[in-house]
């Protein structure tokens, strides 16, 4: 099929992705209101460095240089990154939340949280709408890293029947900043109108491959009939 046979079939029903990227085009400036500045967005990072503490040993014993302590660490790091974000943690800073005056659900402080580790550095990271608030948060995190760790590896690392004691040290934050509009919030529009007019041809391509009308001489040739002569629009 030559190329200007597609875009005969464009032509033919040009309005229905025309109306598409209107409609869309309307629907999304009354919800997304592009004209408006968004919500400003804090962001705020800590960075902690994690480990085992050294067991008391005699020093007749030989640790082989705490080499296990610091293989534990490492283990401990990658877990760590996982029980940040889980609900249980999420719970525990809610309830330091509560206890300072703010009342902030698991959910939401769970749905705002990311972590990041590298070697036995643990990176924390929240976002939140109101810079106040944001702070509050922090602090709460850093009450739940420095009172409750343990408590998320008991049974785990207990040794007779006391906890190993895990040592979590802030090294860097916490550092709220504003962050700028998101790339998704900057190409949400120009994507619905690209996706509307993407829906608009395949809708015409479809009611064309429905269609039965016979239009030109290629119609009929496609039915095996002979064409004895056509008369031109023109």
């Amino acid at each position: 099929m030559e190329l200007r046979h597609y875009w005969n079939i464009i032509l033919r029903r040009w309005w229905l992705p025309l109306a598409l990227v209107v409609l869309v085009a309307l629907f999304s400036l009354v919800t997304l209101r592009p004209w408006q500045a968004p919500p400003p967005i804090y962001t705020a990072s800590m960075r902690y460095n994690v480990g085992l503490q050294p067991e008391p040993r005699p020093a007749s014993v030989y640790t082989y240089d705490r080499y296990y302590t610091w293989l534990g660490s490492e283990y401990l790091i990658d877990d760590l990154s996982e029980i940040v974000k889980g609900s249980a943690f999420a719970a525990a800073v809610s309830r330091h939340l509560a206890d300072s005056g703010l009342a902030l659900s698991p959910g939401a402080i769970q749905g705002s949280t990311q972590t990041g580790k590298l070697h036995r550095i643990l990176t924390l990271s929240v976002s939140r709408g109101h810079a106040g608030e944001l702070n509050q948060i922090m602090v709460a995190i850093s009450q739940t890293m420095q009172a409750d760790l343990g408590a998320f590896y008991a049974g785990l690392l207990n040794r007779d029947a006391e906890p190993v004691p895990i040592a979590a040290i802030l090294i860097d934050g916490p550092q709220v900043s504003a962050a700028g509009p998101g790339l998704r919030a900057q190409l949400e529009l120009p994507l619905r109108l690209a996706l509307a007019l993407l829906v608009g041809l395949a809708l015409c391509f479809f009611l064309d491959y429905l269609d039965t009308c016979v239009r030109d001489r290629a119609d009929l040739e496609a039915l095996g009939l002979a064409v004895l002569a056509e008369i031109p629009r023109r």
